[in-house]
């Protein structure tokens, strides 16, 4: 099974993590099943960009993005080439290495 790393997040995950997930999961519900409480505020439904991580290691491994994805992460904060949004990410067989930005575009989060 692929090794998820996830790079430390100083709320989310301040010590990075190391998961397995199996060739086929989504990335998103395997961060919170495995207790890394990365946001989702539309449920995984592809009408945010709370789920924003960036692929740090294994990118061209993913599955390409579709043109909606694309455009959502126009709007997230930290943007950079190696950006999808982790419930449009399908594990394949290669480990990854992932980055949750500091920030996101969650008012829910911010206290409005």
């Amino acid at each position: 099974m692929p090794k998820i790393t996830v790079l430390p997040h100083h709320s989310i995950c301040p010590e990075g993590a190391v998961i397995e997930l199996a060739s086929g999961e989504n990335l998103c519900d395997g961060l919170l099943d495995n207790g890394i409480k990365i946001e989702h505020a539309c449920d995984c439904s592809k009408a945010c960009t709370t789920c924003h991580v960036i692929v740090r290691k294994g990118f061209n491994s993913l599955e390409e993005m579709d043109d909606v994805e694309a455009d959502l992460l126009d709007r997230a904060w930290g943007l950079e080439p190696d950006s999808r949004l982790s419930c449009q990410v399908t594990i394949e067989d290669e480990d990854l290495t992932v980055e949750i930005p500091k920030y996101t575009i969650n008012h829910a989060s911010e206290n409005h």
